[in-house]
């Protein structure tokens, strides 16, 4: 049990970094981002691209694959939502599925279906008190919590941030007051693309490297989102650190196959019984 506690607390990390892109997306631009799944598959393939195709080190591949990444979804934003953006909430998540579809084909056309895994050293695992943390996990825990401490910055203490939380609450009455709608909305998909990114390379540093990797994270992100309370980052942390221990405990009693459908049931759980989310859907400002 402490060992699938110990687990589920460093997966929660992992799951939070696109949820709370999730969350920043949904608080400025008021939809959901079905494609989050393909950027972190995105994430993962830049990452081996600078790491095993061109021989960088992951410690040089990783924050360039952060970059690439974030680069990616200003052209997307530039590209496509930002024609759509007085669009209603159907026409915006088709929108998003249309960028998944694009993404995930995109990679298969230039790597195939192949499973590949990025060019890292082997370590022995550490073992304390009958636990069991490898290196992946201990990387993970560090990444994640710093990322995290660092938006948490950029959102309280900024002025990106301020502008960030003023278009969140009044987008025309931010615009008055003369804060850039379209810079900062950018900003917001540069800082969402780099976090997914990094939750990708995490993901293909304890597995591997495919085109459907990041599909396999989405109801978990989608789920923690929502249970943290949509449109709240801090709120997303709470969601993923949920879903993942209940997912976690949960192949103690029934097969790991099932983990996807136990992070649905918890899901369809919050919305009967409280849709606002456990923390509450607060919005960015807050």
């Amino acid at each position: 049990m402490t060992q699938a506690l110990l687990n589920g607390l460093v997966s929660g990390l992992l799951i939070a970094l696109p949820a709370i892109a999730l969350s920043l997306t949904y608080g400025i631009l008021n939809f959901a981002n079905f494609s989050i799944g393909a950027m972190i598959t995105t994430g993962a393939y830049l990452a081996y691209m600078f790491n095993a195709s061109l021989g960088a080190p992951i410690m040089v591949a990783a924050p360039a694959a952060a970059i690439g990444l974030a680069l990616v979804a200003i052209a997307i934003q530039r590209g496509v939502y930002r024609q759509i953006r007085n669009a209603d909430h159907v026409t915006l998540l088709v929108a998003s599925m249309g960028v998944a579809f694009v993404l995930e084909n995109v990679l298969r056309f230039f790597y195939g279906s192949d499973v590949r895994t990025l060019d890292v050293p082997v370590a022995r695992p550490l073992l304390w008190n009958g636990l069991r943390l490898n290196h992946e996990q201990l990387i993970i825990a560090v990444v994640a919590l710093s990322a995290m401490v660092v938006v948490a910055f950029i959102l309280k203490r900024t002025r990106l941030g301020r502008a960030m939380r003023a278009i969140s609450d009044d987008p025309d009455l931010a615009e008055v007051r003369g804060i850039g709608h379209a810079r900062t909305v950018d900003w917001t998909w540069a800082i969402s693309g780099a976090l997914t990114a990094l939750a990708g390379i995490l993901i293909a540093l304890d597995g591997v490297v495919d085109p459907t990797m990041g599909t396999n994270y989405l109801v978990s992100v989608f789920a923690a989102a929502v249970i943290g309370g949509i449109g709240n980052p801090f709120g997303a942390v709470a969601g993923a650190l949920i879903i993942v221990l209940v997912e976690e405990t949960s192949a103690l009693a029934v097969s790991t196959t099932y983990r996807q459908g136990v992070s649905f049931a918890v899901l369809v759980l919050v919305l009967l019984l409280r849709p606002q989310g456990l923390v509450g859907a607060a919005r960015i400002r807050r």
